[in-house]
């Protein structure tokens, strides 16, 4: 893999952590904007905030830990159901196009970081 590649694996996968990660401790935190956002507006029940929470920070550790390729497929994979879920729920109920920002931007990191992940890290 050559420098270039590296660099841009890095960069989408830090940030996708970063996204995944923040995200994650919001939800697990049930701060009171999420839960108005999630609960109320989407109508997800409250309790869904904590599961979506563990699998993203469980995500970030897979994606970021070395070895494993079957298990940061899976990651990969999570990420992508839980965003385009994501995506498509405020698509569903009509949300203002600045909610699907930040569901579209991880789902183009998740696409970057999974195309150029690093040679030991795929199968």
């Amino acid at each position: 893999m050559n420098k270039r590649n590296k660099i841009i694996y890095w960069v989408a996968t830090v940030w996708l952590s970063l996204g995944m990660a923040s995200t994650g401790i919001v939800q697990l935190l049930k701060m009171k904007e999420e839960v108005t956002k999630t609960s109320m507006t989407l109508g997800y029940p409250t309790y869904f905030l904590t599961i979506i929470g563990v699998w993203k920070l469980l995500g970030v550790v897979a994606i970021l830990i070395p070895k494993y390729p079957v298990l940061k497929e899976w990651a990969y994979a999570g990420f992508f159901f839980l965003m385009s879920g994501a995506l498509f729920s405020h698509l569903a109920i009509g949300d203002e196009a600045i909610e699907l920002f930040g569901p579209s931007l991880l789902l183009v990191l998740i696409f970057i970081s999974w195309h150029f992940r690093i040679g030991d890290r795929k199968q």
